[in-house]
């Protein structure tokens, strides 16, 4: 009997072909792997017994206002107020070179800044009324 050779249509794949077929295959594997871990371990969050979700919302925004509060007063606006600053004697120090170089003074973007750091300092006092904390 006559040994059979491959057959013409299938052609050889290069090194760097298998290559990239093992990369891909990893690839779709972990891909696989990690929606299937996420859809095990994923757990359904329930608000009550009764289903009253707009509840629980409140009772967690009550639970967190105090703290929010405290971040955004102490973190937040001084974060704020310091950027401000720094632009504002930047752009106030920018304009003076450009006074002398051209014996204009420009205020609009001194002004602007100021006027932004003033409403940014002044905010806290009235941030919260707003909000309603």
């Amino acid at each position: 009997m006559k040994k059979l050779n491959k057959p013409e249509f299938r052609k050889t794949l290069t090194r760097q072909q298998h290559r990239r077929n093992r990369r891909i295959r990893c690839l779709c594997t972990a891909a696989v792997l990690a929606l299937s871990l996420c859809t095990a371990l994923t757990v359904p969050a329930f608000a009550t017994g009764n289903g009253n979700v707009a509840g629980v919302v409140e009772e967690t925004w009550k639970a967190a206002a105090a703290q929010i509060k405290t971040v955004v007063n102490n973190v937040l606006f001084p974060a704020l107020d310091m950027i401000l600053t720094v632009a504002f004697f930047g752009k106030v120090a920018m304009s003076y070179f450009d006074y002398k170089k051209h014996g204009q003074f420009e205020w609009t973007g001194p002004v602007i800044l100021f006027a932004c750091l003033v409403f940014c300092l002044i905010a806290p006092t009235y941030i919260w009324k707003i909000v309603g904390i």
